[in-house]
């Protein structure tokens, strides 16, 4: 089959009409129309919700299911126009003699009968995913199976949610995703090989001042992963500390639903038996933990409490070498703010510093996260 993507943004368009905002004047040289998606110009796809705005022609199967529209055509391609809010689990196996379940045809007198499994219920071979309104559908279409090695993953759906076109294919490249342009045709079966993502092992760090951008980052990176392990290591929230609750239930409320949380001080364990993704979010906690059961934060600090902490950094960058996983991990620039009132603070700023240095040294990617921008450095 033969895509033709003639609208690739979201649905104001981009830029949208009337925004002087400044993402919509950067989109202003390659201006991009709202997702309109031609097949083999047979069949026009707007909404994955909806199904196609005409009846199928013969030859082609057109359905609906909880993963989006599913068009397959004459030859056997299988594309997925992706709802944003598709399940991650796998699609249910069809009970034997039935003709599917979850699914069900677009009404037309030229619908020819579904697929026995009635969702898909093996990859397809191309997912376009509305990528502005909900990027974790990428991972969770992965982690449901739709999604394989092999399926081409089109992101359409960047607007002025994104602050620059170049932001919105950055990210599609970090999701291992296409961005194409308006205008633009793909085959399905794609005629190449799709873009390869990042896998482990691989490191990143992400460091960044306090509320620079640098969790949210570290998030994006892993929505197009189908596992992901949210390795916690600051304390639990208590009541009494409202600010650190409020924080904490901000991350949580962004992370996808099937992402696992494991909140431990012992990061290097975790990191040693990872799998899949990691997120470690934060080494500013994990070393103010460390800290503490050292009693570091004592003024003086008991003899001994520097070696033993000394003893749990190199632990920890043994197990960051070591990690089989793609993790991506969230530590803070403490030293750009100003001196610490406390010799134990002091201590802390230094230890830190260090640390991020050794950690940056066994890091494929370092990125600096400040006023929400990212760059990476070399």
């Amino acid at each position: 089959m033969r895509i033709r993507l003639s609208g690739t943004s979201g649905p104001a368009g981009w830029p949208a009409p009337q925004c002087r905002c400044a993402s919509c004047n950067r989109a202003a040289e390659n201006r991009r129309a709202p997702v309109r998606i031609a097949v083999d110009n047979a069949l026009v796809l707007r909404d994955p919700a909806a199904g196609p705005v005409s009846p199928a022609p013969p030859g082609y199967t057109v359905a609906r299911t909880p993963y989006g529209t599913l068009v397959e055509g004459p030859g056997g391609g299988r594309l997925l126009y992706a709802r944003p809010d598709a399940p991650a689990d796998p699609p249910p196996k069809p009970a034997p003699g039935s003709g599917g379940a979850g699914a069900e045809g677009v009404d037309g007198e030229n619908t020819v009968p579904l697929p026995a499994a009635g969702v898909p219920a093996h990859q397809v071979d191309v997912a376009i995913v509305d990528a502005g309104e909900s990027p974790a559908t990428i991972g969770a279409l992965r982690r449901a199976g739709v999604v394989g090695a092999t399926t081409a993953v089109v992101a359409v759906g960047g607007d002025h949610r994104v602050h620059s076109p170049a932001e919105f294919e950055r990210r599609a490249r970090l999701w291992g995703a296409l961005c194409p342009s308006d205008g633009q045709e793909l085959w399905c079966p794609p005629s190449t090989w799709p873009p390869e993502r990042v896998r482990g092992p691989h490191r990143v760090l992400v460091t960044g001042g306090a509320r620079s951008g640098k969790s949210a980052e570290a998030e994006r990176r892993l929505l197009g992963e189908p596992e992901v392990l949210y390795l916690a290591t600051g304390p639990s929230p208590e009541a009494e500390d409202a600010a650190w609750a409020r924080r904490v239930a901000e991350h949580r409320a962004r992370r996808p639903s099937w992402w696992k949380t494991e909140e431990t001080p012992d990061a290097a364990a975790v990191l040693r038996g990872a799998e899949g993704a990691v997120l470690f979010d934060c080494v500013g906690t994990w070393l103010a933990a460390a800290m503490d059961a050292c009693g570091m934060w004592q003024e003086p600090a008991p003899a001994g409490a520097e070696d033993a902490l000394a003893a749990r950094v190199d632990d920890l960058v043994l197990a960051w070498r070591g990690c089989r996983a793609l993790v991506v991990a969230v530590t803070n620039e403490v030293g750009s703010g100003v001196v610490p009132p406390t010799a134990a603070g002091n201590v802390f700023r230094d230890w830190l510093g260090r640390l991020n240095q050794l950690l940056a040294a066994e890091s494929e990617q370092v990125v600096l996260a400040t006023a929400g921008r990212v760059l990476e450095l070399p």
